[in-house]
């Protein structure tokens, strides 16, 4: 079989736009970060970081990601944000 024409991929809607825009780090506002705050390694809009983490912690973590299907880093993500964003810490 050959394939003569590649597909065409779909354009995103804006349902889809405003659903990856209200994602915690969809709409982070980077204007209080300075720009010279360069910890960990770029990746994209975002950095890199390394994170030592409980073995147990770290299986609820999967188990969590993987009964959503998010990733592990997007639970941590998350995770992060509801604390900062919350009143853990206030």
């Amino acid at each position: 079989m050959v394939i003569l024409k590649r597909p065409q991929r779909p354009t995103s809607s804006s349902v889809e736009d405003a659903f990856i825009a209200g994602a915690p780090d969809g709409g982070i506002s980077t204007e209080s970060i300075p720009e010279t705050y360069n910890k960990g390694i770029p990746k994209g809009h975002k950095r890199q970081i390394s994170l030592t983490i409980a073995p147990e912690l770290l299986q609820r973590v999967d188990e969590i990601a993987k009964r959503t299907g998010q990733a592990r880093a997007g639970i941590i993500n998350m995770a992060i944000y509801r604390a900062l964003e919350g009143d853990v810490f206030k």
